[in-house]
């Protein structure tokens, strides 16, 4: 499948994602570069053929060969990496990322980055309830949506090339929107749902819920084992849209008390239908 004409491709950051990116630019022939800040994360992709080759420190030599950069770093980290580093870039490459919040990011990236270096922001919405490149797995790309975030700094040419991207890794829909309608949509059908994933692991403590549970609570908790570093810092970049949404699940599940103390059956019954109504567009 093409997607561009070029051939190294550097992952910054070799965790969970990117790792799985990795795997993926590997398996359909490009050459895969990767840094990382733990040595072992290097020596593991090695090792495992994940990439070509790696470096546990931002390696001028590395950086300098990639015709494209995904980074996979926490949103700082990120702003600060390119800080640091941008200046070992060749010019006319392209760099996009997956992080998962946008609008505290892509401003200012745009804004420090070379004029001869463009950032086009996307977010795979894939992922795993484990972290590492040793749970990475391409096929957690298929199927899944895929966001780009353009602004006016970008070109269509990029975004063309990072929709092309996300077709290689086999998404379901590629969709563009604003990085202020990725963080508004995102602080509920993401950063909500974890929210709400920790809340009811962290109500009870009974230790013998797995001997009792059904398929409804494992469901609802799975994201619950969930990656403290990365999470917190994406609820505070994306903090007041998060209480936003944070306070109409409390209107909602305080309606739906007050419906049941009120014995208010038909009331619940409505809320259970325009429930599976919404429900349904999923399927």
């Amino acid at each position: 499948m093409e997607w561009i004409n070029k051939s190294n491709i550097l992952v910054v950051g070799l965790g969970l994602m990117g790792g799985s990116y990795a795997k993926a630019l590997k398996k359909v022939g490009y050459h895969v570069m990767a840094i990382d800040k733990k040595p072992e994360a290097i020596e593991y992709a090695l090792a495992n053929g994940i990439i070509d080759e790696g470096s546990a420190s931002p390696d001028e030599a590395i950086i300098s060969k990639a015709d494209a950069v995904i980074f996979g770093l926490y949103p700082q980290t990120f702003k600060e990496w390119i800080r640091n580093y941008q200046q070992f870039f060749k010019s006319g490459i392209r760099i996009t990322d997956v992080t998962g919040v946008k609008k505290c990011i892509v401003y200012d990236i745009q804004d420090m980055l070379r004029e001869d270096v463009e950032f086009i922001a996307s977010h795979p919405m894939a992922g795993r309830e484990v972290f590492g490149v040793e749970n990475s797995d391409d096929r957690i790309f298929r199927n899944a949506n895929y966001i780009i975030t353009p602004t006016d700094k970008n070109s269509t040419d990029a975004i063309e090339w990072c929709a092309s991207l996300g077709r290689l890794l086999g998404v379901r829909k590629v969709s563009i929107l604003s990085p202020e309608e990725h963080d508004m949509m995102i602080g509920y059908v993401s950063q909500l749902t974890h929210v709400i994933a920790v809340s009811l692991m962290t109500c009870n403590d009974n230790h013998h819920l797995v001997d009792y549970t059904g398929d409804s609570f494992r469901d609802l908790t799975r994201i619950a084992r969930i990656n403290e570093n990365m999470w917190s810092e994406l609820f505070e970049m994306n903090k007041d849209v998060l209480i936003t949404q944070m306070d109409n699940f409390i209107n909602e599940v305080s309606t739906m008390k007050h419906l049941l103390e009120k014995d208010d059956v038909e009331g619940m019954k409505e809320k259970m239908r325009l429930s599976t109504t919404r429900r349904a567009w999923f399927d």
